[in-house]
């Protein structure tokens, strides 16, 4: 005797299904990644605290990697308008 829920399958239109699955599938790429994104994060915070073990500032690195990842025209604009605004200041 087959259960209802098997019923149900079996009642679906293999457009239902393929969605379903499709679905599923989806759900469970995405999961995976979550799971490896968690993992390189848990890896970059070790690599920053063997910096700052090793006596290098890490608020200072993590600023050199956002720079870098940064155009190079986009970097020199905010290098001058953060100088003139430091000029404005007295800053400098």
């Amino acid at each position: 005797m087959a259960t209802s829920a098997a019923l149900k399958e079996e009642d679906e239109a293999p457009a239902t299904r393929f969605a379903k699955d499709q679905l599923k599938a989806i759900i469970e790429r995405i999961e995976r990644l979550e799971e490896e994104k968690k993992t390189i994060s848990d890896d970059i915070r070790d690599v920053y605290a063997e910096a700052k073990g090793n006596g290098f500032d890490v608020k200072v690195l993590r600023t050199i990697i956002r720079l870098r990842k940064q155009d190079a025209n986009e970097r020199q604009e905010h290098d001058t308008i953060l100088e003139t605004y430091m000029q404005a200041l007295g800053m400098l």
